[in-house]
């Protein structure tokens, strides 16, 4: 997805007031970060409450005990420290490949500003790391298999802490280093974690949040472009404009819907095409092309309730046990479980595969002269050539990975930790794939892009709406129409690649006015 603008200023953190605009910016354009004022005041004061209670010897779960099944194992005082760096050597387990570095970011950004809410009990000195190393650019190396979205995202954030002191790998300029040698090129010390730190570090749900909230971001605007390829699809196979009337959308008055009709009749206005088969006696269109708005809109409703989740979870406590510094009390509890999380992304999977569904079936109506006017796979002399016959067998492809891909990750459930976490949420793979699902729509959306494109030439001298040529214009500023078999997947990444740096939505914007 496009970059958000580089902003001027840095983004003050507090623990409470993180939005997703400067999540991005942080996360994809790698805007600087500082700690508020008034959070460095919190993390002195539940800090104050983690030394109180050390100094009068309580057991308190993963400070002075063990962890998970081993929380009735009291640990002594002078091995505290020792046990704090255990756990993170002990859930470094996780596998696979590693974590993009905007996940990386993702990662380092929220669980800075988790702590530094002030309930995890952390020195200052901690969260001033994990800024260092987002404005620095040092990004710890993080397998993106082996969480279960439970007790946190143990595995994966415990690389985090593992970096902090000086141990495992981090990309350091596109290079993958030793942590040691990273940290002494740069002039840092490894930390020695003391009481609570490492503990602090694995708790929380910042890896299923940090990636689900990148899929949200670009799953946001990809409703955009889809309004836009359904549009070019509808002057294609010359469907009509009724269904997007305001009177329809004001009797079902879901927002999304709404929005989603908007869209198009502002795409759609002023089409030659449209008004020379106005009069044609169709008297409807396919599901595919006059639920446009029912469909569009619901994903869009879907991505409202993700939203409204992720942007509570990115300011969450989601540590184990909390630090109350008011009372002094020091609660173990289970903020740091992800079904929240895994829910909504779960959710998101399954409303962006079916987006991806409708518009594989507007694809297969465009080339299937068994269901349009339009000649065969869309290219001259049919028969020797095969035109976007593949297109659509690629699309169709991508929409039923994407509907394996949408099984929902939260119904399942496999206890650890001897049984200790009987339940678990499995956010982290939601989160993960629906990394894949956003990248699977992305490229079936190209694929209408493309193939509306093509047909709309086959319909020449007729024009589409103003809108729909300023991004037909687009298209062809870099892809020729077809007129024999070529090799179309370069096609294909080449309206990817518009799509995703805006070029598409600025084109079609610049004409019909601001598109939601």
């Amino acid at each position: 997805m496009p970059e958000p603008p580089r902003a001027a200023c840095e983004l003050s953190i507090d623990g409470n007031s993180l939005t997703l605009r400067g999540f991005e910016e942080v996360c994809r354009s790698r805007r600087k970060v500082t700690l508020a004022a008034s959070a460095r005041k919190g993390l002195h004061r539940s800090r104050d409450v983690v030394e109180s209670h050390l100094r009068q010897g309580e057991a308190i779960y993963g400070i002075t005990t063990g962890f998970g099944r081993l929380a009735n194992v009291c640990i002594p005082a002078e091995q505290v420290e020792e046990l704090q760096e255990n756990l993170v050597r002990s859930h470094c387990a996780g596998v696979g490949p590693p974590l993009a570095e905007e996940a990386v970011r993702a990662v380092l950004l929220l669980r800075a500003n988790c702590l530094a809410k002030g309930f995890s009990g952390v020195r200052l000195l901690l969260v001033e790391r994990l800024l260092e190393f987002l404005n620095r650019g040092l990004h710890p190396v993080i397998p993106s298999k082996g969480s279960v979205g439970a007790s946190g995202d143990l595995a994966p954030l415990a690389q985090v802490a593992l970096a902090l002191i000086g141990e495992g790998e981090m990309w350091v300029r596109g290079e993958r280093r030793p942590c040691a040698e990273a940290h002494k090129a740069a002039g840092l010390n490894p930390l020695r974690l003391q009481a609570k730190e490492g503990l602090a570090l694995v708790n929380g749900t910042q890896v299923s949040c940090g990636v689900g909230a990148l899929s949200l971001i670009d799953s946001e605007r990809l409703c955009t472009l889809a309004d836009i390829a359904s549009a070019m699809s509808v002057e294609a196979l010359k469907g009509s404009e009724k269904p997007f009337d305001p009177r329809v959308q004001s009797v079902r008055p879901h927002p999304g819907q709404a929005d989603a009709a908007g869209n198009m009749k502002r795409l759609l206005a002023d089409s030659e095409i449209m008004e020379s088969h106005r009069q044609c006696g169709r008297v409807q269109d396919s599901y595919a092309l006059r639920c446009i708005p029912q469909v569009h809109g619901a994903v869009r409703d879907v991505l409202s309730f993700c939203r409204r989740t992720l942007e509570i979870e990115v300011n969450a406590a989601t540590d184990n046990p909390l630090v109350f510094p008011d009372e002094g009390d020091v609660i173990s509890s289970g903020n740091f479980h992800g079904e929240p999380v895994a829910f909504a992304l779960d959710f998101l999977a399954i409303a962006l595969t079916d987006l991806g569904n409708i518009s594989e079936r507007r694809i297969d109506r465009m080339v299937n002269p068994d269901l349009s006017d339009l000649p065969a796979f869309l290219v001259p002399e049919h028969g020797l050539n095969s035109g976007l016959m593949m297109v659509q067998v690629t699309a169709a492809a991508l929409a039923s990975e994407n509907k394996v891909l949408s099984h929902p990750a939260s119904t399942d459930n496999i206890p650890t930790s001897g049984s200790k976490e009987d339940h678990v949420s499995m956010s982290t793979h939601a989160a993960l794939k629906s990394r894949q699902v956003v990248s699977n729509l992305e490229h079936i959306l190209a694929i209408e892009i493309l193939t509306a494109c093509q047909a709309l030439d086959v319909l020449k001298p007729l024009r589409p709406a103003r809108a729909v040529q300023a991004v037909h214009a687009a298209v062809r500023r870099t892809i020729s129409f077809m007129e024999q078999d070529r090799v179309v997947n370069h096609d294909i990444e080449a309206v990817r690649h518009l799509m995703l740096d805006g070029s598409l939505r600025v084109a079609a914007e610049e004409v019909c006015g601001a598109l939601r």
